[in-house]
């Protein structure tokens, strides 16, 4: 009997690592990404981690012209490694210094060998993956401090420049193949339903595809919020223990982000718990069944999930720097702290009220931070008893500017 999933997929096909999810179209122009790879593998091989169709293929493509590349999707390449992995060293030959293996997650036993070419020929590697589960069980070469690790985001409002529209990121979302296409809720829909459960299953995290799809509707509707795991098992029918391994597996995945508490607070207790956020916000609406219209509360939880793309994609590419959120018992919250200088609150409005800065204020009491920011649509900035209220066009230009960036 062929059984079909919530999402249109049988469950054979969720099962076969083989099977190839609907390819979104996407005949625009390459747009530039800001990772530069060849600066980074001059000083080390490297590990490049992303959720699938964040970029890393064209990435490579346009930045390692005539690099050696393994795509493991491909299944001849797949099955010739992984019945003789010393095969990767017979075929590299004297003129490759640099080789890229793409999903290595799917051939972890590769890394031994690649552990030797790096050590007795000196080879330069880039191993890209969509997921960091199976790199993280024990006994996996992860190459002892040979290779660095960097993360691929979805596209940003510094690449995009002038193509980008902050209503079509919030709609959308930034996938490459999805923020370019001439038809992005279809692709959007394919990717967050078929491609995002089939990538679960072949990672052979999980066979219970049902139970699965109604964790990650419900997990969906969580997002950038501190979770009720009791809640969470009831409403998607599944043991609270099965709920906490079901978020491990989103986040090994890289699907899921989880933000920490920030706990230095002086004059108010912190809550401590973490909160979580989706990868992409157009992932969020298509899990969710939305569409996110200016104006609604909906919105504003959406532009907080936009904003927390560019902080991580900025702590991740340039300023390395710790990301958190504040709230208290009391009921104040900032929703992202940036490294030990930045407190930045956002609202979705075009005009900021008294009542909108309180948590900042309230934090700003502390007197541990440079600046204290609401971010917003207002259409120029300016300053409220010690809050700075500004445009995020503005916001988003000093941010990649480095204008927020601390010295070393």
């Amino acid at each position: 009997m062929t059984v079909e999933s919530s999402f249109g997929m049988t469950f054979d096909e969720m099962c076969d690592v083989n099977y190839n999810p609907p390819r979104m179209l996407d005949n625009s122009p390459y747009i530039d990404r800001l990772l530069d790879l060849r600066v980074l593998l001059e000083k080390k091989s490297h590990f490049l981690l992303g959720p699938r169709q964040t970029g890393k293929s064209s990435l490579i493509a346009h930045r390692l012209k005539g690099a050696r590349v393994y795509d493991l999707l491909d299944t001849s390449v797949f099955l010739a490694l992984s019945h003789n992995p010393g095969r990767l060293a017979e075929e590299i030959t004297r003129k490759d210094r640099l080789v890229v293996i793409d999903e290595i997650q799917r051939l972890p036993e590769l890394l031994n060998e690649v552990h030797r070419l790096i050590e007795q020929r000196g080879i330069r590697f880039l191993l890209t993956g969509s997921s960091a589960r199976k790199l993280r069980r024990g006994g996996v070469n992860l190459l002892g401090g040979r290779a660095r690790t960097r993360y691929l985001h979805p596209l940003t409002y510094r690449e995009l420049g002038d193509r980008f529209d902050l209503q079509r990121a919030i709609t959308n979302g930034l996938l490459p193949s999805v923020y370019l296409s001439d038809d992005p809720r279809a692709d959007l829909d394919a990717y967050a339903g078929a491609y995002l459960q089939q990538e679960i299953v072949a990672e052979g995290a999980t066979r219970n595809v049902p139970a699965f799809s109604r964790f990650l509707k419900v997990a969906a509707l969580c997002n950038g919020t501190i979770v009720n795991f009791t809640k969470v098992a009831n409403d998607a029918q599944v043991p609270r223990t099965t709920v906490y391994e079901y978020f491990d597996i989103l986040k090994e995945t890289l699907v899921l982000h989880e933000l920490p508490a920030w706990r230095q607070s002086r004059k108010r207790k912190p809550l401590v718990s973490s909160k979580y956020y989706f990868f992409d916000v157009g992932v969020v609406a298509a899990l969710q069944g939305r569409e996110f219209r200016p104006g609604t509360p909906e919105f504003g939880e959406a532009m907080e999930t936009y904003l927390i793309h560019e902080l991580l994609s900025y702590r991740d590419y340039m300023s390395g720097e710790p990301l958190a959120y504040w709230r208290t018992t009391s009921g104040f919250e900032v929703d992202f702290i940036l490294g030990d200088h930045t407190a930045i609150e956002v609202k979705a409005k075009k005009n900021v009220s008294p009542h909108d800065l309180k948590s900042l204020r309230a934090l700003a009491e502390e007197r541990q931070f440079k600046r204290y920011l609401c971010v917003c649509l207002e259409p120029r900035a300016r300053a409220v008893d010690g809050v700075t209220v500004l445009p995020y066009r503005e916001f988003l230009d000093a941010l990649w500017g480095g204008k927020y960036r601390q010295p070393a």
